[in-house]
């Protein structure tokens, strides 16, 4: 009996961390960047396009989640199942898009140290980067990664908390351009469903399941517990940060372009505020390089054998790669918006190859995928691929 509920007990860390994992792999430095940069354009109508990322992700992510815990396999060989030789493109997208976003994180990293304690931004990312090293040197390089996205993640959302409050946004406002929009934006829908769900991060936490041996048909009700959670948690955070800017906007302040969310921080909390926009830069910025490490490494586990051994050796050294990276070019904020719309052309293409697999019995065996899923997925499919070619050529 007592082993019996260690084992639940355990389970269910691993089901909250992979919810974690999902969440803070998308907030990241272009998150916080995105969701300014879009609150102070679109207002208080913003909170739509953030209702409507919301159930895009949600029926992303079950699609997936399910169909590769149901499985057992990740998605590259989920991919190559359904069409033999797509698992293989696919992982170089994911990397690829990784790799990008982790630049990003690694320099979000340096400069939440740099508000901090003043340090250079170069030193604080080279400092960041040992400390994400450290989780992926202890033998259970698992656990103690759910335990610290699980950590960071509750102080970030305590201390954006704290600045809605002092932002003093207008509420009743917020709540009905939620609804009832003036205008839409095509770009930051796709930005927003490519930030949060978009990339690797689709299969960050699936991924981390099945890394811990959650998955088969007696699973499923975790699996949809740990997917619903993590794009929940994302969606939290994400109308935090867009009524914190919402309410630093309806007071006049100005936001300045050349680190929108710091600006909003400071302006909503005066200097405390600024000290906490360096916690939260920071946190989410370490949350992510761990995220976006660990499952774009997940990728090429089982596309070469060597990899699938040490895979450990792997995540420190795209850890170290994408540091050196950032060293030689810097992160502009218009990297790191751009990332997310990148990102968004990725979910349509991987999510394609998921429905596909859905319905091969060589992946699935007598698993019967919802219809109601499955249509709701290619829906998102269709809206997506839609939205990234308008973001990219406007004239159709």
């Amino acid at each position: 009996m007592p082993e019996e509920q260690a084992n639940r007990g355990r389970t269910s860390s691993v089901i909250l961390g992979a919810a974690f994992l999902m969440a803070t792999s998308a907030v990241g430095p272009g998150f916080l960047t995105q969701t300014t940069v879009f609150t102070k354009q679109l207002l208080a109508s913003f909170g739509f396009v953030i209702l409507l990322s919301v159930v895009l992700d949600i029926f992303a992510q079950l699609n997936v989640w399910r169909v590769l815990t149901v499985s057992g396999k990740r998605g590259q060989d989920v991919a190559n199942a359904a069409i033999p030789g797509s698992g293989y493109f696919l992982a170089f997208l994911v990397a690829a898009g990784g790799l990008v976003f982790n630049i990003g994180n690694i320099a979000g990293c340096g400069l939440g140290l740099n508000v901090l304690f003043g340090l250079p931004v170069e030193a604080g990312a080279l400092i960041s980067a040992c400390v994400a090293i450290a989780l992926f040197l202890f033998k259970e390089a698992g656990r103690a990664m759910d335990m610290f996205v699980k950590a960071v993640g509750l102080v970030m959302i305590g201390l954006i908390v704290y600045v809605v409050f002092a932002s003093r946004p207008p509420l009743a406002e917020a709540a009905f351009r939620s609804v009832w929009p003036e205008t839409i934006d095509v770009r930051a829908v796709v930005t927003l469903v490519g930030g949060t769900v978009g990339g690797y991060i689709t299969f960050a936490g699936a991924h981390r399941l099945i890394d811990a041996g959650i998955h088969g048909r007696d699973a499923l009700r975790e699996v949809n517990r740990s997917a619903v959670t993590g794009i929940l948690l994302t969606a939290v955070i994400r109308f935090l940060l867009f009524l914190a800017a919402f309410g630093v906007v309806a007071l006049g302040m100005a936001i300045d372009d050349s680190n929108p969310p710091a600006s909003v921080f400071r302006n909503a909390a005066g200097e405390v505020g600024y000290m906490i926009f360096g916690v939260v830069m920071w946190s989410a910025a370490i949350t992510s390089v761990v995220g976006a490490a660990y499952t774009s490494v997940s990728f090429l586990k089982t596309l070469h054998e060597k990899a699938g051994r040490r895979p450990n050796v792997l995540i420190i050294g795209f850890i170290a790669v994408s540091t050196l990276i950032f060293m030689f070019i810097g992160r502009p904020v218009a990297v790191l918006v751009w990332a997310g719309t990148i990102n968004g052309f990725i979910l349509p293409v991987g999510l394609a190859l998921v429905l596909i697999a859905s319905r091969n019995r060589k992946v699935v065996g007598d698993y019967v995928h919802s219809p109601l899923l499955q249509a709701a997925g290619w829906m998102v499919v269709l809206v997506m691929l839609a939205f990234s070619i308008q973001t990219v050529f406007p004239i159709f």
